[in-house]
């Protein structure tokens, strides 16, 4: 029944024959005869010809679930294997924004690819709802993020604390009511934004600045709307963006205000075109984990991978 499933599986990936043909290295009108027979074998169509692009039948959609939980158990029994031979092969799959895809992820998938040469490593850069949709399919095995996960069906290992600071372009004029509060990237990096002697700005000055938001799902978005809200304001968004480091680049520019995190200052290169404030809220510190999907195998790569981005984690992170 499942024979040449994997012709299945990329024909519905790339939502169309000549690519996946292409993929698989085989002729189109060969691959377009696979199926065929598999829906012959089926005895109901899998795919929809009609659309364009290809979709899946109601039957196509249930062969792929299946074909998925034929992929996860190959998996779970190829990183069994992987634990037996003490990481001579095997495989991990991790995930991270713009921002820790960027910065935070290079350096110890290199040192663990030093560690371990051949574990084949696989990064997905994306927004936070697509990690969380890969990491609960099992796509991915690890995603670093700040958004809060649901902790029944994910657990999280603590990687660092951030918080959130206003950015705003230099050439906005109200800059020039606050000189007391403005703070450089240089002084971000040096933790002064985190003396109690720093002082927060009154963001209520700003409610009338054009400003850039996050998409929703973002836990960025999610804790400026609300510090907004504390201070009685409805903020003017002229864009709506998926990734934090873009709207820095963006602020940078001269575009908007936005609230970013001191993580991505820290890594990001200083831009004198650009003012930080400190803000006097709760909700601007949060935590950034590492989340793994409960019930996942938890194989020996994941566990070396997680001590070496967190070197004091408990030994026992099963």
């Amino acid at each position: 029944m499942f024979k040449g499933m994997e012709y299945v599986y990329e024909v519905n990936k790339e939502k169309s024959f000549s690519k996946a043909a292409q993929n698989l290295y085989i002729s189109q009108p060969s691959l377009s005869a696979t199926i065929k027979k598999i829906e012959e074998r089926v005895g109901f169509p899998l795919f929809d010809r009609s659309t364009n692009p290809i979709q899946l039948t109601p039957c196509g959609q249930e062969y792929v679930k299946c074909i998925e939980k034929i992929l996860d158990i190959q998996n779970g029994f190829e990183n069994f294997l992987s634990n037996m031979n003490e990481l001579r092969t095997g495989n991990i799959a991790i995930g991270g924004s713009n921002l820790f895809a960027s910065y935070i992820l290079p350096p110890i998938i290199t040192d663990f690819r030093e560690k371990f040469p051949l574990v084949s490593i696989h990064m997905v850069e994306a927004n936070t709802a697509l990690l969380e949709q890969q990491l609960f399919s099992g796509a991915l095995d690890l995603v670093i993020d700040n958004y809060e996960f649901n902790e029944n069906i994910y657990s999280r290992h603590k990687y660092c604390n951030e918080n959130l600071l206003l950015a705003v372009p230099k050439k906005f004029e109200v800059n020039s009511k606050t000189i007391n509060y403005q703070l450089t990237a240089h002084d971000i990096i040096d933790n002064k934004h985190l003396d109690s002697s720093t002082p927060s700005v009154p963001l209520e000055l700003f409610k009338d600045e054009p400003f850039l938001f996050l998409r929703s799902g973002n836990d960025t978005r999610k804790r400026a709307e609300k510090i907004c809200q504390h201070h009685n304001f409805s903020p003017n968004v002229i864009l709506k963006l998926d990734q934090l480091v873009t709207s820095y680049n963006l602020t940078c520019y001269g575009m908007g205000i936005s609230f970013l995190s001191d993580t991505l200052i820290r890594y990001t290169k200083p831009d004198p075109n650009v003012i930080y404030y400190k803000l006097n809220e709760n909700s601007i510190c949060r935590n950034v984990y590492f989340y793994t999907k409960k019930g996942k195998y938890f194989t020996r790569a994941m566990e070396e991978f997680l001590k070496m981005a967190i070197p004091e984690i408990n030994e026992d992170i099963t």
